[in-house]
């Protein structure tokens, strides 16, 4: 890989290892999450467990690069406010992610328990009237359980709330 410059800023980006995949994943703290990365610039997931377990989103926009091959990093803003920043070591089998949560997430999650993309007025709202601070910042590491190329651009990859899903689900491996 050719070091970065001032006027050479951006190394190589083939983003093949992580675009088409889906993920699930446990942080340190207990949390499990699963991440379809749908494209460059989309992705969908559902939180299985943690402060928010139960919430689903699709075609959140996000930044994705690749910092280094095989080293991959996300990033998004959501309607909630929360920021959320994912580096994804897929060889490794080991992501860390900071959250950063709004403090009238942290007081309530619950709001944003449920299919986000039907309540993005309602998110915003509640964003709008805070409140916003202190943030709520989770910065963990996570163990990669599951990682499985699905395809870009399939909807049914993550076309169900976390709660009607097999049992079992989120609990293989591969």
């Amino acid at each position: 890989m050719r070091p970065t410059s001032v006027s050479d800023p951006v190394p190589p980006q083939d983003l093949s290892g992580l675009v088409g995949h889906r993920m699930i994943y446990t942080y340190a703290n207990g949390w499990q999450y699963e991440m379809y990365v749908k494209n460059a610039t989309t992705i969908d997931y559902r939180i299985h467990s943690g402060h928010v377990g139960g919430r689903w989103v699709k075609d959140q926009d996000v930044d994705l690069v690749a910092l280094a091959p095989g080293v991959f990093k996300i990033s998004w803003t959501e309607p909630t406010g929360t920021n959320v920043v994912v580096t994804v070591v897929p060889e490794q089998r080991v992501l860390h992610g900071t959250i950063f949560f709004p403090h009238w997430i942290e007081l309530d999650g619950d709001k944003t328990v449920l299919y986000q993309n039907d309540h993005l007025d309602e998110m915003r709202r509640y964003r709008d009237a805070g409140p916003t601070y202190p943030i709520y910042v989770v910065p963990e590491f996570a163990h990669v359980t599951v990682f499985e190329h699905v395809g870009e651009n399939d909807e049914t990859v993550i076309d169900t709330a976390p709660g009607d899903l097999p049992a079992g689900f989120a609990d293989r491996t591969n």
